[in-house]
């Protein structure tokens, strides 16, 4: 990063920190691929409207967090600016931990010192976003977006492994025995985030549940132990007669006993004294939350988890096209409110039962409808300052990002982004008609879409079919996106507009005016 970069992004960091009031309201903050999330002490102090003014920010999504969006790697730089502005505060240290893309602890004393959630919008707004099952969701993807550059990173490997092993067989034969060896070390270094990722999953779980991170990964980290198998079986109500064997409860499993922890030891620590919290603490947190872990949490989370993979395998069976479609044209709801980090532990869990998950292809068209829907907007279009702004944002969403795109062009203008909505819908249909007669087509991973997903799609109709359809369905969701926005995108007053139209990207996440989205070059 050069020295002028350094400083917006600097200049940035100190810009947030104004608008949100200061570092003594920021009690933790983190970041996924494209947004600042910032879990603050009083909402009611962070300025909306001063947010979405910053040139660099692309969009703001109050609630609990905040989510500023600022766009991929840009977002990753600017939280690290934030982290250092932060630690040049004083009153940082008591308020907030600055660990950057992990949970931190909050403190007992801290939460109860919080207010109610809320904002400087206009009250329904707040009310809306902060029922409680927005506030669940949120918790969940505050547990599992920390997770997506392992995640990410562990799926290419696998997927690279998966490539080297179909060339091995058209490899020459001193070239085979090569090829396969970089795909078991491939696989090795993949597969080792999947074999650990319920204790990482703990202890997140454990922090965002206000407790010690290590002690929720102490206790997640029962449900992979060999030594379960060597438990008699048990019988537990309603249940029946259980037999306990490693990895039994997956990923919900991990969260639930991540929580469970966090809850007992913030008990214990509430009723004992202080000089005794440093030894009874931990151990009374993890030898009750270990016991319930082992004959409670483990036999009804695995209940949950064949429950989530045989709902998903009946929804794409039975629901065939239309759940495809359905699916993939809502999809852009959850994304605009950042909701869209709750589905993170339904994916994880079917790439780890399944080896991939069928439901991110099919998420992935929302993104192509949207790359189709820029194309048409850009030669349809006579405005020099959108042109500008599609060319600025549309490589990043055929890379698999479409939030810069979603919030410069489709969300301001308002019809494109129906059409592109009903273009992703359409390309889903491909993946719907596959999925109802038993041919899913599966991501490896999640977080890269759109084109970058390609390498990364399987099935059980070979890597070949499987990587064919998906093209397939991303060229329909394309054209689909390009000849509805086409013809249906915009008034005839737009097409005509020669930069006067409004539409530069200036509009934020809830259609309020702020600076061009894509100004900065950051």
């Amino acid at each position: 990063m050069t020295s002028d970069e350094s400083a917006r992004f600097d200049a940035l960091a100190r810009a947030i920190l104004g608008a949100i009031g200061g570092a003594s309201n920021v009690r933790r903050h983190f970041h996924c691929m494209t947004r600042l999330r910032l879990v603050l002490v009083d909402p009611d102090r962070a300025d909306v409207a001063a947010l979405k003014a910053l040139p660099a920010v692309l969009g703001v999504v109050p609630g609990e967090p905040l989510q500023i969006v600022i766009g991929p790697g840009a977002v990753a730089q600017a939280s690290a600016a934030f982290a250092a502005v932060l630690a040049e505060q004083p009153a940082q240290a008591e308020a907030a931990s600055a660990d950057v893309g992990r949970p931190a602890v909050v403190t007992a004393a801290a939460a109860a010192a919080a207010p109610a959630t809320g904002t400087r919008e206009p009250a329904a707004r707040p009310a809306r976003r902060n029922t409680a099952a927005h506030r669940f969701l949120r918790r969940i993807a505050s547990i599992f977006t920390p997770l997506i550059p392992a995640l990410i990173g562990a799926g290419l490997l696998n997927a690279i492994a998966g490539l080297l092993k179909v060339w091995v067989a058209q490899a020459p034969a001193g070239g085979a025995g090569t090829l396969m060896f970089a795909a078991t070390v491939a696989s090795i270094v993949g597969s080792a985030f999947f074999a650990f990722l319920v204790i990482q999953v703990g202890m997140n779980a454990a922090a965002e549940f206000g407790g010690t991170p290590c002690l929720g990964g102490a206790t997640a980290g029962i449900l992979i132990l060999p030594a379960i198998a060597k438990l008699p079986a048990f019988a537990l109500p309603i249940l029946g007669e259980i037999a306990l064997k490693p990895g039994q409860g997956g990923l919900m499993g991990a969260l639930l006993a991540g929580a469970l922890t966090a809850g007992i030891e913030r008990s214990v620590r509430a009723r004992i004294a202080s000089a005794a919290q440093t030894l009874l603490a931990p151990t009374v947190a993890l030898g009750l939350a270990g016991i319930a872990t082992l004959f409670v949490i483990m036999p009804v989370a695995e209940l949950l988890t064949q429950a989530v993979g045989s709902l998903t395998a009946t929804l794409l069976r039975a629901g065939g096209m239309p759940a495809a479609f359905v699916l993939a044209a809502s999809f852009v709801g959850l994304l605009m409110f950042g909701l869209h980090q709750a589905l993170i532990p339904i994916h994880a869990q079917l790439i780890a039962q399944y080896g991939y998950t069928a439901l991110f292809p099919i998420l992935a068209m929302s993104g192509c409808g949207q790359a189709g829907a820029a194309f048409a907007l850009y030669f349809r279009t006579r405005d020099p300052r959108l042109k500008q702004t599609i060319r600025n944002t549309l490589p990043t969403c055929m890379l698999g990002v479409s939030e810069p795109l979603l919030y410069g062009v489709t969300l301001p203008l308002g019809r494109p982004l129906i059409t592109a909505s009903l273009g992703g819908g359409m390309g889903a249909l491909v993946l719907g008609y596959c999925a109802a007669h038993g041919h899913d087509v599966g991501a490896t991973t999640i977080g890269p879409a759109n084109l970058m997903l390609i390498p990364l799609v399987t099935g059980p109709m070979g890597l070949v079919a499987s990587v064919a359809t998906y093209c397939a369905a991303v060229a329909v969701a394309y054209s689909s996106g390009f000849v509805l926005t086409w013809f249906f995108g915009l008034s005839d007053a737009q097409r005509r507009a020669d930069g006067t139209s409004g539409v530069d990207g200036t509009s934020g996440v809830d259609g309020t005016e702020r600076q061009p989205a894509v100004a900065a070059a950051l």
